[in-house]
């Protein structure tokens, strides 16, 4: 077995390493730190929580321990995608680097200016930054990047796929051709990888595990969660989360429980504070000191669940978390084996639980599709006919004796002394000959042209009456109600049938003015 003694580090961080309590190194650890140590270019890949951190800490604590920086001119530089994991390379440092007269400055936001600057005026050996704050001190003329020999990339997929490729070119053009480039993450997708090519050369590449592999020591799960309604969704699923918390008992000493928005954050945090349960949120839109605080809480066990967005999900080390809870499914599948990848660590046995919704199930084919394997489904601790539902169907019987009565579509209520549509055309059909042979008494025999007119008029209404006739008769047959011409309601509120003008015409509409007998 592979010891630290046996991959040339220096004796200060062999005794430091010694102190911290560990002996033997992870793979990814054994296969990076000498190449690394050589001055090769290295492209790491191995599951999160196997020691990627130290696999290029400590071979630059080792090649950094002769020479001294200049002011503004840091020897080295290391870029991470969030906060709190600058924030935690930086404690790495402090762990494997205290027999040894390192200088670092850690640049992220949230944090003054002033301190930053003082820091780096005097010279630092180690810069840990996010690219938006290193350019930032850079445009101020605070920063000079021209004598770094080491640069590091952690989480260099996230980095290049989180829309920081046009900040990386730029810092990496700032930087000198001839550096030493190291590129460590959990995942690389073939096309990430096409573009990490023109940062790298000829690099060593050590590949621990297949890539987007999980951890053998966690045990997963995902819950198939469908509300009884869609305006309870979000109630019902909070309802779940906390029964699967409940279900776990003192298996989960604690647990992180991730979601895919900020603002679920911090309302499922609230939720679970109201019903009893020690949380608090942690996500970007957060003041710096309240994100530390709340992070150093749940390390030193004061808090027992942290609430988080995908800012915790990569490379945070809390050793010993009992469990991960899903919230949402990802909506990158590689995010998942971040995730998931808080538990377990450094040996441990851990848990990690999902609710899948049904919107959310294209996502969980893409991330069993990642890891290669289908994850068990759960069932609602909540019970039910269905592991998706929380409420019974209700019986058959019960459903039709509250079965509402179906509508109609007729607009007025049936008269009992309504006319039948059967009389109602009778009596138009027998009105409609005394209305012609009242116009036809009505015109003069001396003039022949208003005679032709009317007698033209006259055909022209026939035609028009039997075709409304031959609608309303298909109208009829069509409908359950008693409609009367051209579907508008057939009985008014009083009882009295409605005749159209295409049934009945008045004799003064046929009258022409040209006809009328003059005085």
């Amino acid at each position: 077995m592979t010891k630290f003694s046996d991959l040339k580090l220096s004796p200060k961080v062999l005794k430091a390493i010694d102190e911290a309590g560990y002996e033997s190194p992870t793979p990814i650890q054994a296969g990076a730190i000498p190449p690394a140590l050589e001055g090769r270019d290295v492209l790491g890949i191995a599951q999160t929580g196997t020691g990627k951190t130290a696999s290029f800490t400590l071979p630059m604590i080792t090649m950094l321990a002769r020479g001294r920086a200049r002011a503004r001119m840091p020897r080295s530089l290391v870029l991470c995608p969030t906060r709190e994991l600058a924030a935690q390379v930086a404690e790495n440092f402090d762990t494997y680097a205290k027999h040894v007269k390192l200088t670092k400055a850690l640049l992220i936001g949230g944090v003054s200016f002033k301190e930053q600057d003082t820091a780096i005026d005097k010279g630092v050996d180690v810069l840990i930054a996010t690219p938006g704050r290193l350019l930032d001190h850079f445009e101020r003329g605070k920063l000079i990047l021209n004598d770094v020999k080491i640069m590091v990339v952690d989480e260099a997929d996230r980095m290049l796929d989180m829309g920081f490729i046009p900040d990386i070119e730029r810092i990496f053009g700032l930087t000198p051709f001839t550096r030493q480039t190291l590129f460590f993450s959990a995942t690389m997708a073939p096309e990430i990888e096409r573009i990490t090519n023109t940062f790298l050369s000829n690099p060593e590449r050590i590949e621990v595990a297949r890539q987007a592999t999980t951890n053998k020591n966690i045990t997963q799960g995902v819950l198939m969660f469908k509300a009884s309604r869609k305006d309870r969704e979000a109630t019902e699923k909070r309802k779940v989360l906390r029964a699967l918390i409940d279900a776990e008992g003192d298996k989960c000493t604690n647990a992180i429980i991730f979601c895919n928005r900020k603002m679920d954050v911090d309302t499922v945090a609230k939720s679970l504070k109201k019903y009893g349960y020690d949380a608090a949120p942690i996500h970007g839109d957060l003041d710096q000191s309240q994100r530390t605080k709340t992070l150093d809480g749940f390390r030193a066990g004061d808090l027992r669940f942290l609430v988080a967005s995908d800012v915790a999900a990569r490379g945070l080390d809390v050793p010993a978390v009992s469990h991960v809870f899903n919230f949402d499914v990802p909506s990158h599948a590689e995010d998942y084996v971040h995730r998931i990848g808080r538990t377990g660590r450094a040996g441990r046995d851990g848990a990690a639980i999902m609710i899948c919704s049904p919107r959310d199930e294209k996502n969980l084919a893409d991330v069993e599709g990642l890891v290669q394997h289908e994850i068990p489904r759960l069932d609602n601790p909540l019970g039910g006919s269905k592991p998706s539902e929380e409420v019974a169907a209700k019986p058959a019987d019960a459903a039709e004796k509250t079965e509402k009565p179906k509508r109609t579509r007729s607009r007025s209520r049936k008269s009992d002394d309504a006319p039948k549509p059967a009389e109602t055309k009778a009596d138009a059909q027998a009105e409609a000959p005394k209305a012609e042979a009242s116009v036809e008494a009505k015109q003069p025999d001396d003039k022949p042209k208003s005679d032709s007119r009317s007698r033209s008029r006259s055909r022209d209404d026939n035609k028009q009456r039997d075709d409304h006739k031959q609608q309303n008769e298909k109208r009829d047959n069509n409908r359950s109600r008693n409609d009367n011409r051209g579907g508008r309601g057939g009985n008014d509120r009083g009882g009295n049938q409605v005749v159209g003008l295409g049934d009945h015409t008045p004799e003064f509409i046929e009258l022409s003015f040209e006809d009328r007998p003059s005085n």
